[in-house]
C-alpha cells in the first residue's frame, strides 16, 4: 500500500525558515512527478511548486524566491525549503505524487501545519 507521509511544519516568526519532508513507500519513486500543496482555511488547495521526474521544476510566483523543492529518488523522498516565510504563507502543506504518464495514480499526504505568527 502507498503512503505519502509529512514531517517538518511547525510555528515560525515572520523571516523565518523551514523544511517540509515527504516519505514515500510502496510506489516507484522515480516514476512520479511530485509537487508540495498547501490549503488556507477559507481558501483553494493550491500548487505551491513541483517537480517532475524528469527534475524540472515550477512555483507558484508567490513563492518562486523563496521556496525550493527537492528530490531524491534513492531515499523516496521530497523535500520544500522555505525561506523568508510570511504569514500568508501559513496553510496546511500536502505532499503529493502522481504517475508521469498514466494521470490516473494519484497520492497524497496526510498534511502537515504550517504557521507564520509574531
Amino acid at each position: 500500500q502507498v503512503q505519502l507521509v509529512e514531517s517538518g511544519g511547525g510555528l515560525v516568526q515572520p523571516g523565518g525558515s523551514l523544511r517540509l519532508s515527504c516519505a514515500a513507500s510502496g510506489i516507484i519513486f522515480s516514476f512520479y512527478n511530485v509537487g508540495w500543496y498547501r490549503q488556507a482555511p477559507g481558501k483553494q488547495r493550491e500548487l505551491v511548486a513541483g517537480m517532475t521526474s524528469g527534475g524540472l521544476t515550477n512555483y507558484v510566483d508567490s513563492v518562486k524566491d523563496r521556496f525550493i523543492i527537492s528530490r531524491d529518488n534513492t531515499k523516496n523522498t521530497t523535500w520544500l525549503q522555505m525561506h523568508s516565510l510570511q504569514p500568508e504563507d501559513t496553510a496546511v502543506y500536502y505532499c503529493n505524487a502522481v504517475f508521469f504518464r498514466a494521470g490516473t495514480e494519484q497520492y497524497w499526504g496526510q498534511g502537515t501545519q504550517v504557521t507564520v505568527s509574531s
